[in-house]
């Protein structure tokens, strides 16, 4: 999701250029051992987003120790950054959990146009997400939250998805709390402060949080036990990307003061599934080597560490490629290929049962045909 405080987005060490402008130095010598293609073009979110900034720090980067020249094409919808990554007018996708939606075929790729579509992911630095109280609001545990008013987002799967993810932890669901659909982003954020809602779910640093945090109602952030075997059981039933996280960063939290939530990946590095392993594996490596050049661009680049950022949970499986660069690393544990295994099951068996569904549903109307793909993917993954 964007990224918007201008407390955390310090100045790029590099210009960001506008979309229609081409990153990278052409002078600059291809490393010997690393080859990239001369020209690329990548999607992200829109301009002034966490994501067009980071691509925009290692596009940079890219162009002066490569001389590879990257093309930035900013969306503001999911499908807007997926649609060139599929139709190949893009190479690589800056994505968020649209990735998950995508290769679950869910939300805006449930429809006959879309379906679940095989993707992989390449890397993806941890992004953490937690649920937020007005500190006088008496809710202290996620168990607290049942009965209370919880601001949702109206159209925004992506964050509504991770708040329903911190409810299951706790075995609670949407129906066991007073769930309030506000129009935006923004004013589902500022319900706190307004006083009318008792919680959400965010990042840690949007400029809302800072408003509640200095605000008479204050903040407070709901810990999830890393430990809670059974709590992290449920929400990786809804979605298996989340992973504890420990969070210095945000409003009311610091090293003094840290908070146990969710990481998600944001951005991913995503691309087709069908890409070249060489490409891939040669896209990660850069990635691995330019680390010193970008890391400094804004506060959340350090997390790009290939340690951190090119191994699972992600969105969806991680290329062949990106593995092989990561096995030579000696970073690519057993653990991580049960993982991968396991997640490339989940979405073969659901490329597998979208055809099924597309032919039960033919004629049928639009309503009918989103039941029958519900029924169709619900019996795929319960088969696993």
């Amino acid at each position: 999701m964007p990224f918007r405080n201008a407390r955390f987005l310090r100045p790029l060490t590099a210009t960001v250029c506008s979309a229609a402008l081409v990153l990278g130095a052409s002078t600059a010598v291809q490393a010997a051992d690393t080859k990239l293609p001369d020209t690329m073009t990548w999607s992200s979110y829109d301009v002034g987003s966490a994501g067009y900034a980071e691509a925009s720090a290692i596009a940079d980067a890219f162009g002066k120790k490569y001389g590879t020249r990257i093309r930035i094409q900013p969306s503001g919808s999911s499908i807007g950054r997926l649609q060139p990554l599929l139709s190949g007018r893009a190479d690589v996708g800056f994505l968020a959990t649209e990735t998950f939606f995508a290769t679950e075929g869910v939300y805006d790729f449930s429809t006959r146009q879309w379906g679940p579509q095989d993707l992989r992911a390449i890397a993806g630095r941890p992004s953490s997400f937690g649920i937020f109280t007005a500190a006088d609001a008496g809710i202290e545990t996620l168990a607290d939250l049942k009965g209370r008013k919880f601001a949702y987002v109206a159209g925004n799967p992506s964050v509504n998805v991770k708040c329903d993810a911190f409810l299951a932890f706790a075995g609670l669901s949407r129906d066991d709390v007073e769930a309030i659909m506000f129009p935006t982003y923004g004013s589902a954020m500022g319900s706190l402060a307004r006083g009318e809602a008792d919680a959400s779910c965010t990042t840690t640093t949007p400029s809302h949080v800072y408003e509640l945090a200095e605000s008479p109602r204050g903040i407070r952030w709901l810990n999830m036990d890393p430990n809670d075997k059974e709590g992290w059981a449920n929400v990786n039933k809804l979605a298996p990307f989340f992973t504890p996280y420990k969070e210095t960063i945000g409003a009311g939290i610091s090293e003094e003061n840290p908070v146990t939530i969710m990481a998600y990946r944001y951005p991913v590095l995503a691309v087709r599934a069908d890409m070249d392993a060489e490409t891939v594996y040669n896209m990660l490596k850069a990635v691995d080597e330019t680390y010193p050049m970008y890391k400094d661009a804004t506060s959340a680049m350090p997390r790009w560490d290939v340690n951190l950022a090119g191994v699972p949970p992600i969105d969806a499986p991680l290329h062949e490629g990106a593995i092989r660069y990561l096995k030579e690393k000696g970073i690519w544990t057993a653990d991580h290929q049960a993982w991968n295994d396991a997640r490339t099951a989940r979405l073969n068996a659901l490329l597998e049962a979208w055809p099924k569904a597309v032919a039960e549903g033919e004629g049928k109307s639009d309503e009918e045909f989103a039941q029958i793909w519900e029924k169709h993917r619900q019996q795929a993954l319960g088969a696993l």
